[in-house]
């Protein structure tokens, strides 16, 4: 399901940008870029530790879609490896959210849950778009649509189930509602209704927490106050000690071939 990386002048990516689109360009395959490079990493860190196998494999396959997804915006930025290996922290535009470490179960998939719903609006838009990133979004919302039902699922199960997983998940959503604000901040480049995003995902986020037994969390992610500057290359403490562990190989064997 992982999507085939495509170059700025290949068909897949649409026609090659004129001068004043690169920019823009540039900056919106960034962001969504290192979204799905990050959180590919965080769930990556599960292998070996998820709590039965079969979760083992379901993380392992969406952190690969968010890699491939990765790879195809990052190759329209740059070279993928040098701008995902070779950056220092504060250029990276990912939001705060998918740094956020793993925590619990629970907590991997309260992150889930918001990020996928945010994704799966995201790119439902973008590919009604002339945008160039319209082909992307095309083929990666039926992977994150598999993506949000999978961590909704799980929601509902943790919730509805055993008290211990109730009050799992209810610290999970509760912890990271002030990361949720920053995903409508509009992004360089792309042109798209993100009030009407925002309501949406507020809407369906909520409905899922309800018939989970759960509140929804209570904090400024609908007001004009969010935490996050992710975008604008501001990180949590957790995200240094990530990048050093994700760029370690790679920064001690410079130039080595596999």
């Amino acid at each position: 399901m992982t999507p085939t990386p495509v170059s700025p002048a290949s068909p897949g990516a649409g026609p090659a940008p004129t001068t004043t689109e690169a920019p823009a360009l540039h900056a919106a395959a960034l962001a969504l870029g290192d979204d799905a490079l990050v959180l590919s990493h965080r769930l990556g860190e599960w292998a070996g530790h998820a709590p039965v196998l079969e979760e083992e494999v379901a993380l392992a396959n969406i952190a690969l879609d968010l890699l491939g997804q990765a790879r195809v915006l990052l190759s329209l930025a740059g070279d993928e490896d040098e701008l995902a290996y070779l950056r220092e922290e504060r250029a990276f535009r990912n939001l705060q959210l998918v740094e956020q470490p793993n925590g619990d179960f629970a907590h991997t998939i309260a992150r889930q849950l918001y990020f996928s719903v945010y994704q799966t609006l995201l790119y439902g838009q973008l590919a009604d778009t002339d945008s160039l990133l319209a082909p992307l979004a095309a083929k990666a919302v039926k992977e994150v649509a598999y993506h949000q039902d999978h961590a909704e699922q799980w929601t509902l199960r943790l919730g509805d189930g055993t008290a211990e997983s109730h009050e799992r998940m209810r610290r999970g959503l509760d912890a990271l509602w002030r990361f949720t604000g920053e995903m409508f901040q509009p992004v360089p480049g792309l042109d798209l209704d993100w009030q009407g995003m925002r309501e949406q995902w507020t809407a369906r986020v909520t409905e899922v927490i309800e018939k989970a037994t759960l509140s929804v969390p209570e904090g400024p992610q609908s007001g004009a106050w969010t935490a996050g500057a992710g975008r604008e290359g501001l990180h949590t403490e957790s995200f240094g000690r990530m990048l050093a562990e994700m760029q370690h190989l790679h920064r001690s064997h410079p130039g080595a071939s596999w």
